[in-house]
């Protein structure tokens, strides 16, 4: 699929999902991932191209930050029926949510490392892609943290916590586990994919006098 179609869908399901978002602050930390992203990946698409696999996972992250981003992510209609049909005491897509968090990034920061470090074909490549996927996922708990300390109770909805006084804890597991799964599912595809990437042009340097 080009690349164009990838950014067109998130693009399209960003702006969809601003349309009467449920709080537009949390609208904003929720998708602020994907308005940053989008425009540094099309920016340096030209000297750095993503594989094919790793558009279509950001396009999907994509899709669940503006899912929760309208809705908040306690309050998805999809995760409210999951709960009631499933008897949880809770709705889950915050769960899923934070399983992306590990899946998706796990693959970015492995196709990064592979095309610029020394990390190509380690053994070293797939625990340090683990660290890293934990690193922001602590990160971003710490956010919430300093969201939670600035705003009080006006953070609920980005907490999305739902009465769970373990739910960091839980999120980082989750963004464990998915990043767990991404590596051995994927990472022979990615390889392929890697390997047929086009070598970057070497940089032009300004002849002397």
């Amino acid at each position: 699929m080009p690349p164009a179609v990838f950014a067109g869908v998130v693009a399209t399901a960003l702006a969809v999902s601003a349309v009467g978002a449920h709080d537009r602050t949390t609208w904003f930390l929720e998708t602020v991932w994907a308005l940053v992203g989008l425009p540094l990946v099309v920016l340096a698409w030209r000297r750095f191209p993503l594989t094919g696999l790793l558009c279509g996972l950001l396009t999907a992250h994509a899709l669940v930050l503006a899912v929760g981003g309208h809705y908040t992510y306690a309050q998805v209609p999809l995760g409210d029926w999951v709960r009631d049909t499933f008897g949880l005491d809770r709705n889950p897509y915050d769960r899923f949510g934070h399983l992306m968090q590990g899946f998706v990034p796990a693959v970015l920061v492995r196709e990064l490392l592979w095309r610029t470090s020394p990390l190509r074909g380690s053994r070293w490549l797939a625990p340090l892609t683990v660290c890293a996927c934990m690193a922001f996922s602590a990160c971003f708990e710490l956010l919430e943290w300093l969201a939670a300390e600035i705003a009080g109770h006006g953070a609920d909805a980005f907490l999305a916590t739902q009465g769970d006084v373990w739910d960091t804890q839980w999120d980082m597991l989750c963004a464990l586990t998915g990043a767990l799964l991404s590596l051995p599912l994927l990472s022979r595809l990615h390889d392929h994919q890697l390997e047929s990437l086009p070598s970057p042009a070497p940089a032009r340097r300004e002849a002397r006098a």
